[in-house]
């Protein structure tokens, strides 16, 4: 529908209803404009018709990887996706990620706590419904500007410029996009899996990630400890959010199957089977076991049989069963190519460091049986990247028989070697990792799960150096604000980005000229006009 044909439906309104004095059709289709997503499920149906539009783009092209950084406050969400259309033109391949770990670290009520799902569980979709919530009114506020500047050019009486702005609004491209929402382990068994990932659903999310570790057992995905569960029960958890999906509408939900098997080296269950070869047994066969005489059985040993012999498998004194060492890889394809052919739609594969010749190894085996496997891969802080990446050029060079006697491979991270040749091969590597990785192993989304967790902290820090020291005012006049004039960041006019604009007009259509407006000659926003 067009800007006029909105206001003509909107006139349609309001015309039988003679007693409905001042009410204005133009600023009705307005304000409907700014409100395009009425309910959460409008958000989850729209955007997940862009992901699979995009998985559809990337599976023709990997050129066409998608990309997200995660935020903790619908603010700095609002801010990424205000900040991508400015230096873009568009938010297409753009997503944003909810990380469970900084929901923890940064949004329990409980205060700090580590990534181990024991923040609270709604504490997720609400967070998911505040991103949205900002995000949308930056909707509002860049529309509120082109309306604003369509009144400036009729009072001008400048038909081209108005006709032009009136095309800007009709072509406005949302800051709604895709939020892929990470739901942990579950938060218990698979029925709270169902009633929590319904309350992601209605806040809004299209994408929901579920990690197969136990969820009373999770732990980040960086850290040790880390417990899987058997296939069957993290299947039920996939089938859990589908259901979930499907109750509400939302038939193109995508769901990401996340496998922290490379680095789990433990299980709490011994898989329950019913023949030789099924997926119980398949598990059960990663199990580190010793054979066992009959007769040397101890009292409470556990015990099971494989290929027709006795076997007792290594348990710890927390109660947990051990795998093979060396089996990561082989659990973690078994893994994925089981959450495909159930129900998931993506991949998330937690590694150890950003390889993409371990990654791509990985997903060709299991491409051999889904051919258009494809991850979500999380590239993550928790990786050194430039001790990493120097490293890996390092042996590269060394396979190659370059001479490398002037680095020290344990010491690559030192400052001495930032303006080294192996420094900058390092930092082009990192450059082109998310495009060389999409093209060689199939990553579909790359995502940064903390980096607005370090902006703030590294920015907060830099603030506070400077403005409690000898610099005083000018640590915030030169570091921060001349910044934002000088790069044309919106919120320098905090109280436009905050609604107050918005605000006065919605006065001017419910109080007409008896409107008492913030935005007067007065406003000390003003100063930054020019």
């Amino acid at each position: 529908m067009t800007y006029q044909q909105s206001i003509i439906e909107a006139d349609r309104t309001i015309t039988p209803n003679t007693h409905w004095d001042g009410i204005a059709p133009e600023s009705v289709a307005r304000m409907r404009l700014q409100n395009r997503f009425r309910t959460g499920l409008d958000i989850a149906r729209y955007t997940a018709g862009i992901m699979r539009r995009d998985m559809a783009a990337y599976d023709a092209d990997p050129a066409n990887y998608t990309q997200s950084l995660g935020c903790w406050h619908g603010f700095i969400g609002q801010q990424k996706m205000i900040s991508i259309k400015k230096h873009f033109g568009t938010t297409k391949g753009r997503y944003l990620y909810l990380s469970g770990w900084m929901v923890a670290a940064l949004r329990s009520e409980f205060g700090p706590l580590p990534d181990q799902s024991m923040h609270e569980k709604t504490s997720v979709p609400a967070l998911i419904e505040e991103l949205y919530t900002f995000l949308r009114q930056a909707d509002a506020r860049e529309l509120n500007q082109l309306f604003r500047d369509l009144d400036a050019a009729r009072e001008a009486g400048d038909e081209v410029r108005a006709a032009k702005i009136q095309h800007d609004i009709e072509n406005h491209e949302t800051h709604i996009v895709p939020i892929v929402a990470d739901i942990d382990a579950g938060f218990g068994n698979a029925e709270a899996t169902y009633l929590l990932s319904k309350k992601f659903i209605e806040a809004g999310a299209c994408c929901i990630q579920i990690e197969n570790q136990v969820s009373d057992e999770k732990q980040c995905g960086h850290q040790d400890g880390k417990v899987t569960v058997p296939h069957e029960d993290f299947i039920a958890k996939i089938r859990a959010v589908r259901y979930a999906f499907l109750e509400l509408g939302v038939d193109d939900g995508v769901i990401v199957a996340r496998t922290d098997s490379l680095g789990a080296g433990l299980t709490k269950q011994i898989a329950f089977t019913r023949e030789a070869g099924d997926i119980g047994d398949q598990y059960n066969a990663f199990l580190d076991c010793e054979p066992v005489d009959p007769a040397s059985i101890g009292h409470g040993d556990v015990l099971i049989t494989r290929d027709g012999q006795l076997m007792k498998p290594k348990r710890l004194p927390s109660n947990l069963y051990q795998f093979r060492t060396g089996t990561g890889e082989d659990r973690c394809v078994l893994d994925c190519i089981h959450s495909l052919q159930n129900g998931a739609d993506l991949l998330w594969i937690e590694t150890e460091k950003p390889h993409i010749g371990q990654i791509g190894g990985m997903v060709s085996r299991i491409r051999e049986v889904i051919p258009n496997a494809k991850l979500v891969y999380n590239n993550s802080p928790s990786f050194n990247w430039t001790l990493n990446f120097r490293q890996q050029v390092f042996d590269a060079w060394a396979a190659e028989g370059k001479d490398l006697g002037a680095y020290d491979r344990a010491r690559l991270m030192s400052v001495d070697y930032d303006d080294t040749d192996l420094a900058a091969e390092a930092d082009e590597r990192i450059r082109t990792f998310q495009k060389d990785a999409a093209r060689e192993a199939g990553i579909f989304h790359h995502l940064i799960t903390l980096p607005t967790y370090h902006t703030a902290a590294l920015s907060t820090d830099n603030l506070a150096k400077e403005y409690f020291g000898e610099a005083g005012m000018l640590g915030y006049v030169k570091g921060v604000q001349r910044q934002e004039i000088r790069q044309g960041i919106a919120c320098v006019k905090h109280q436009a980005m905050a609604g107050s604009d918005i605000g006065d007009d919605h006065k001017e259509y419910f109080a007409r000229e008896a409107a008492l407006k913030a935005g007067g000659t007065h406003n000390t926003m003003n100063q930054f006009a020019a």
